[in-house]
């Protein structure tokens, strides 16, 4: 499951002025985690993105290897 908060993390990196300040911290479940992405203030809406597009995406490919490991994945984006 690592592999996927490391993902969401050079994701996010990509997108943002600030990416010494991106940090994704893992909360376990049993049938769910949840990834909660921290960015600094000035680059939540570059994670965002237009209508919530660059979010979507993220949770996109997030759903799709959850389903890969038969586990919900949710992507928190985090003040």
């Amino acid at each position: 499951m690592s592999y996927l908060k490391d993902f969401v993390e050079q994701m996010a990196k990509a997108v943002v002025d600030s990416p010494e300040a991106v940090k994704v911290q893992e909360v376990e479940g049993e049938q769910t985690s949840i990834l909660e992405l921290r960015v600094a203030k000035e680059d939540i809406g570059k994670v965002i993105g237009k209508e919530g597009k660059t979010a979507k995406a993220m949770r996109t490919i997030l759903g799709a290897a959850s389903q890969k490991m038969k586990k919900k994945i949710h992507l928190e984006i985090m003040e």
